[in-house]
C-alpha cells in the first residue's frame, strides 16, 4: 500500500511538472506574440520616433519649470521640437508639445503607453487629442502630444488662481459639447473604443478654449 500511495505520489508530481512546463511555454509563446503585436503596432502608427536624448533635450532634461502635470501613470512636461524636422529646439524657436514621460516600474504603465499609440496613433478627430510620436528607449517609456495652452478644465474648475477668470456659461456649454464630441466619436460603432477615464483632468483646451479628450 505504501509502495502504492508512493507511485500515485510520484505520478501526480511528474503530471503536475509537465503541466507547469507547459504553462510556462504558453506564457513564453504568448509574450512572443505581445512583443510581435508590439512591434506591428509601432510600425503602423504613422508616428514619430523619438530617441530618448531628443526628448531630454527637448524638455530641458525634464527640469521642474517644465512639468505640467502629473498622474498616476507619470508626469508630463513642457517641450520645444522644430516643427518640420522635429529635433529639439530652444524655447520659443519651435513648436510646443507636451512630454508625457511614464512611471519605468510596472507593467501597467507599459500597458497605457501601448494603448495610447494604439489608438490615438490610428484615430483623427478635431476633438480628439493629436499624438505625434513616441519613444521607446530600454527602460524609458514616452509620448509626445500637441501641446494645449488652457491646460485641463480640471485647472479652471477646481485650482483656479485669483488671476483666473471663471469659465462663463456659453464656454462651460461649448466646452462640455466639445467633450461629448470626441466620446461620441471614441464610442461610435466605428471606432470601438471605450474610455473609462473621462474625467475633467482628462479635458484639454487650446487656445480658444476647443476641447481635446
Amino acid at each position: 500500500m505504501g509502495c502504492f500511495w508512493s507511485a500515485a505520489r510520484i505520478k501526480a508530481a511528474e503530471t503536475s511538472l509537465q503541466s507547469s512546463v507547459d504553462g510556462e511555454s504558453k506564457r513564453v509563446q504568448s509574450k512572443r506574440l505581445s512583443l510581435k503585436s508590439e512591434g506591428e503596432i509601432l510600425e503602423s502608427s504613422n508616428l514619430k520616433c523619438f530617441t530618448y536624448n531628443d526628448l531630454r533635450d527637448a524638455t530641458k532634461n525634464f527640469r521642474p519649470d517644465s512639468l505640467l502635470g502629473e498622474g498616476g501613470f507619470g508626469c508630463v512636461y513642457k517641450g520645444w521640437i522644430d516643427e518640420h524636422t522635429f529635433a529639439p529646439a530652444r524655447p520659443g524657436a519651435g513648436k510646443l508639445v507636451a512630454v508625457k514621460r511614464l512611471n519605468q516600474e510596472g507593467f501597467q504603465g507599459h500597458k497605457e503607453w501601448l494603448t495610447e499609440i494604439t489608438y490615438l496613433g490610428q484615430f483623427q478627430h478635431p476633438n480628439l487629442v493629436k499624438l505625434i510620436g513616441y519613444c521607446l528607449e530600454d527602460e524609458h517609456h514616452l509620448l509626445v502630444y500637441e501641446f494645449m495652452p488652457r491646460g485641463s478644465l480640471e485647472n479652471h474648475l477646481f485650482k483656479r488662481s485669483s488671476y483666473t477668470e471663471p469659465l462663463s456659461w456659453n464656454l462651460r456649454m461649448k466646452i462640455a459639447l466639445g467633450a461629448a464630441k470626441g466620446l461620441a466619436f471614441l464610442h461610435s460603432p466605428n471606432t470601438k473604443v471605450i474610455y473609462r477615464d473621462f474625467k475633467p483632468s482628462n479635458i484639454l483646451l487650446d487656445s480658444v478654449c476647443e476641447v481635446t479628450v
